[in-house]
């Protein structure tokens, strides 16, 4: 998108051929994401029922020190900014009914980024933006509206009940180079045995369906 308007327009392109959400770019062409000028493009997100997703590697990073694998470490910081800036930002607290997907960030890191989220929020709040008004903890942002994907992540599965586990997405991401194919089944076994049913099936199944309305009963029937 080069403007604000040709995102809307394309919007409505993505709709009109029956797709269910939209991958975002990391980088804005216009402002930032938290910049009121967005309003409307949120707006239309909204009214067209298509959750927004920020993957991995769309946002142009500083240097990493250290090994190239050591970049491999700071992929996630590009989508944690995003984050950052969309609830500092008010983005959330002016649109309520907004849904983001955090795309191949992994999730363990989850309860750490809440609390740190809210101590930032209750010693710095005078940081924020002139006139941005946050009637609720940054963590409580995250917690209604954030969803997270995660592949190989065995502290995601452990730290479920410190987080929202009904916006937690499991993905076996492939065919890439990070997947979990061929050995899926086991490591879901392994790293979910402590789960109840009901967490299994929404973090495997339940919680992508109900994100972008997909009917599972339907799904089952057609296969």
């Amino acid at each position: 998108q080069r403007t604000i308007e040709e995102g809307i327009a394309d919007l409505h392109a993505i709709r009109a051929l029956g797709l269910r959400g939209v991958m975002m770019p990391g980088h804005p062409a216009v402002e930032d994401y938290d910049s009121p000028r967005y309003d409307p493009f949120w707006a239309a997100a909204i009214e067209l029922g298509l959750p927004l997703s920020f993957h991995i590697l769309t946002t142009r990073g500083g240097e990493t020190r250290g090994p190239r694998i050591n970049t491999f470490l700071s992929i996630i910081r590009g989508n944690q900014d995003i984050i950052g800036t969309l609830i500092f930002g008010g983005v959330f607290e002016r649109f309520p009914q907004l849904k983001v997907a955090c795309v191949e960030a992994d999730a363990g890191w989850v309860p750490h980024y809440l609390y740190r989220m809210d101590h930032a929020y209750k010693r710095h709040r005078n940081w924020l933006a002139p006139g941005t008004s946050l009637s609720r903890l940054p963590s409580e942002y995250f917690l209604e509206h954030i969803y997270t994907t995660f592949q190989d992540d065995w502290v995601a599965f452990r730290s479920v009940d410190q987080m929202n586990w009904r916006r937690l997405m499991w993905a076996n991401d492939f065919p890439h180079s990070d997947s979990t194919w061929p050995w899926s089944q086991a490591m879901l076994a392994e790293q979910g045995r402590h789960l109840t049913d009901e967490q299994r099936r929404g973090i495997l199944c339940g919680n992508v369906a109900g994100l972008y309305g997909i009917d599972l009963a339907t799904l089952k029937a057609a296969a």
